[in-house]
C-alpha cells in the first residue's frame, strides 16, 4: 500500500478509508490503485511513499515486451498488360 500525508487545515471523514478521521499532518496508507486520487489534490494530500511496482501476471520475472515485428504486405511488380487493340478494316 501506499502512504500519503493529509495537510489540510482540519480533520477530515475519508469515505476511501472506510470513513475514517484523518487528522491534519497524519500519514494513513492507502490502497495503490488509489493514490493517484489522493496526490492529485495537493493543497490536501502529500506523497510519502508511492505505490510499489507491481509485476505483470505470471510473475517469472521480466518479460519481453517487445513489440511484434510487423511486415509489410508484398507489393506485386508486374504491370499491367497493355490492352490489345484490334483494328477493323
Amino acid at each position: 500500500m501506499a502512504r500519503v500525508r493529509f495537510i489540510g487545515p482540519e480533520p477530515v471523514t475519508v469515505p476511501e478509508l472506510d470513513g475514517r478521521a484523518v487528522q491534519p499532518d497524519e500519514v494513513v496508507e492507502v490502497p495503490d490503485s488509489r493514490y493517484d486520487g489522493f496526490v492529485c489534490q495537493p493543497a490536501l494530500w502529500e506523497a510519502v511513499e508511492e505505490p510499489k511496482q507491481q509485476e505483470p501476471a505470471g510473475g517469472d520475472g521480466p518479460t519481453d515486451l517487445a513489440p511484434a515485428r510487423q511486415t509489410r504486405p508484398k507489393i506485386s511488380a508486374a504491370k499491367p498488360e497493355a490492352a490489345s487493340q484490334k483494328t477493323e478494316g
